[in-house]
């Protein structure tokens, strides 16, 4: 049986003078010079019918099948089976079409890489086969036939939707800092699986590849399956996965609602049921790029994907994983419809955090990105139950959160838009000021309080004063109130003590 395929694979002939072409690129190793290019698709396709890809295909596709049966079930044996092809710069033209089917089929093959020593030649000769056909696909000038791009598909399909290695983390709490003091998974199939990548990505990117076509290949459960990888362990394969699918994105437009639903899914999966997932902020990054591109107005679709989905990301105790990419998302969204940004403040805020502070203070930072975004209009809608909050954190005893809270004043928008509504705002916010002057531990709270509070009275003294007084009041009655209490007490302690049973 072995000696049947072996002598169906064509024999090496010489060169015929074609011109060499460059290599894969920087973005993976560069082939050796027997694994270089030799030609372009375009000669080939000329020369070669679609029937001979699928003939070709169909013969190379059972002489694999056969080979499976007759060795082991996943990969050849070291021994026989799995033996280079000829290099595309040692072929005719003619034959190169039919080769580079059959360097597909045979890269279809997947190799066990929990044992590094094991069909270590086999691997390595399925790594130069791999190298060789990224360069075919990239020096290509012509369009893709028919028939090459299922073949494609079919060999990142079996490379990439493997079973991932179980996740040392699972029986863990998925707490913040067991996130970011843990050493990221690396997958021991990277040096196939980074090529394999770049092949799926430059054939996506070619302009060689007919959209229209190869939609009916990269289809909705193809995509799906390409999100599940998304929950990778290893963050080079999750870099690989957002460039991909944003490109996916671009070249095929009508899968762009079934993308984002998708998406959407996960996250709702994420927020509500299990708050475990690793690619969340490359798929944040990824809507990123698409909120930036929609049309205004924005459609209803896209406004309750930031109420049902952004927003309640921001409860997920993990979400300094993802909070820079969120934050970018919400900004945008606020960037393209300031009437969005009375819901943003509001959905913030029904998701502050009560005891975590650097989460108060990552909830801070963005405040201040939307409020940056923000008009007049829509900030008197929400400035009350907006200041109680940063009035709160003023309040803190954490002293980042109280500093990033008075940070606000630094800028020239939010300070303007705090100064036109002041007749509101300073009530809520002196007592804290005028506590932190007077006894906050931190020095720079201190400092930074005396400066908020210089402001406001530089603006309006008449209305500073008047809150000032108010402040005293308020203080001198609660005084009153706390010794009128500790007076009971101490009262009622006595009652006890000389009703003591002897």
């Amino acid at each position: 049986m072995i000696k049947q395929i072996l002598g169906r694979l064509p024999k090496k002939q010489a060169k015929s003078g074609e011109k060499e072409l460059a290599g894969a690129g920087p973005s993976l190793p560069s082939p050796t010079a027997d694994t270089r290019t030799t030609t372009d698709l375009t000669t080939s396709s000329r020369l070669v019918s679609p029937s001979n890809y699928a003939s070709t295909a169909t013969n190379q596709g059972q002489s694999f099948v056969a080979a499976r049966a007759a060795g082991v079930s996943n990969g050849f044996p070291a021994s026989a089976g799995y033996e280079a092809l000829p290099s595309f710069r040692d072929v005719p033209a003619p034959e190169k079409p039919g080769l580079f089917l059959r360097k597909l089929a045979m890269c279809c093959v997947v190799f066990d890489f929990a044992d590094p020593t094991k069909d270590a030649r086999e691997k390595e000769v399925k790594r130069q086969t791999l190298l060789e056909l990224v360069d075919y696909i990239t020096s290509a000038t012509g369009k893709f036939p028919e028939h090459v791009v299922p073949e494609v598909i079919r060999m990142v399909s079996a490379n990439l939707f493997r079973v991932p290695p179980p996740a040392p983390r699972e029986n863990k709490a998925l707490e913040l800092f067991d996130m970011e003091e843990e050493e990221p998974v690396m997958d021991p199939a990277w040096p196939h699986l980074q090529i394999v990548y770049e092949l799926f990505l430059r054939f996506i990117q070619s302009p060689e590849t007919d959209a229209k076509l190869a939609k009916r290949y990269i289809d909705h459960g193809f995509i799906v399956r390409l999100l599940d990888l998304f929950d990778s362990e290893d963050p080079r394969e999750r870099e690989y996965l957002k460039t991909i699918l944003h490109r996916i994105y671009g070249k095929f437009m009508v899968h762009r609602p079934f993308i984002r639903k998708a998406i959407n899914n996960i996250f709702y999966r994420f927020i509500f049921e299990t708050e475990k997932h690793n690619g969340i902020a490359e798929l944040l990054e990824i809507f990123g790029s698409i909120i930036n591109g929609f049309a205004l107005p924005l459609k209803e679709e896209h406004k309750l994907f930031l109420v049902r989905s952004l927003i309640p990301l921001h409860k997920p105790k993990c979400v300094a994983m993802y909070h820079q990419q969120l934050s970018y998302c919400v900004t945008q969204f606020v960037e393209k419809d300031c009437k969005l940004a009375d819901i943003v403040i509001r959905g913030l805020l029904k998701y502050w955090p009560v005891t975590n502070s650097s989460k108060e203070v990552m909830f801070l930072g963005e405040l201040e990105e939307v409020l940056e975004a923000t008009q007049p209009a829509e900030f008197q809608r929400c400035m009350v139950p907006l200041f109680r909050q940063i009035s709160r954190c003023l309040s803190s005893s954490h002293f980042q959160v109280a500093e990033r809270a008075l940070f606000l004043w630094n800028s020239n928008h939010i300070e303007g838009l705090i100064k036109h509504n002041s007749k509101v705002i300073l009530p809520v916010v002196l007592p804290a000021l005028e506590r932190n002057t007077k006894g906050h531990w931190n020095q720079a709270v201190q400092s930074l309080s005396l400066n908020v509070r210089k402001i406001f009275m530089d603006y309006d003294p008449a209305l500073f004063e008047e809150c000032r007084e108010k402040f005293e009041e308020e203080e001198a009655q609660e005084a009153g109130m706390r010794s009128r209490c500790e007076a009971r007490w101490k009262r009622l302690e006595e009652i006890a003590s000389s009703k003591e049973v002897k």
